[in-house]
């Protein structure tokens, strides 16, 4: 895909390069929308919004990595979503530990997969497990981390998508790092073996 001359074409009111644009793209915003609300309708909803958005917005797009630039709508669609739940909240938020400063390695089992058939239910449980700790997180700290290890970004595109330094991004992905782990250890017997701790008490 040449990225660089659809996006011109695009700016240009060619409908059809866009739509190639959103087909390359969509399943990672849906991704990352469905990771920060925790809701297929929502996360399908935010997709659209954030698509509509970009279009509306093309006459402002500067170059660079454009998808970082759709990112950031996605991303911004999420926390006008976020923001109207937090007017109507359904269930308290949970206050979120900001001690731990240390980064580890982007682990394996946060990135999306295709398990064959035999591992489809054990899959699915530890999918769960993780969107679980994932909202334990708050909204800048899940948005980084889902970004980095789940979508496979860059820390530089994801600094253009949140409009944040690349140091902060840096950190933030650090700190959620150690937060998903200290919490998927609690599912510690869904994860695959190469991850456990040796000892479930070894936070």
């Amino acid at each position: 895909m040449d990225e660089v001359a659809l996006v011109r074409a695009a700016i240009n009111g060619d409908l059809d390069s866009f739509n190639r644009l959103v087909l390359a793209y969509q399943e990672m915003a849906y991704n990352l929308a469905y990771r920060m609300l925790s809701d297929e309708d929502a996360a399908s909803d935010a997709t659209q919004t954030a698509f509509f958005s970009a279009f509306r917005s093309l006459s402002s797009y500067r170059g660079g990595s454009f998808r970082a630039w759709v990112m950031r709508m996605v991303t911004n669609t999420c926390y006008d979503e976020l923001r109207r739940r937090q007017r109507h909240p359904t269930t308290p938020l949970e206050p979120v530990d900001e001690e731990d400063d240390e980064e580890i390695e982007s682990p394996a089992w946060l990135a999306d997969s295709s398990p064959n058939p035999e591992q489809t239910l054990e899959q699915g449980q530890l999918d769960q497990a993780v969107q679980s700790c994932l909202e334990g997180l708050t909204d800048e700290f899940r948005v980084v981390v889902v970004m980095v290890d789940v979508e496979g970004m860059d820390y530089q595109e994801v600094s253009i998508a949140i409009g944040k330094p690349l140091g902060t991004i840096k950190s933030r992905v650090a700190r959620a790092r150690l937060k998903l782990r200290d919490c998927l250890q609690g599912f510690w017997e869904l994860l695959p073996v190469q991850f456990r701790l040796e000892n479930k008490d070894q936070l």
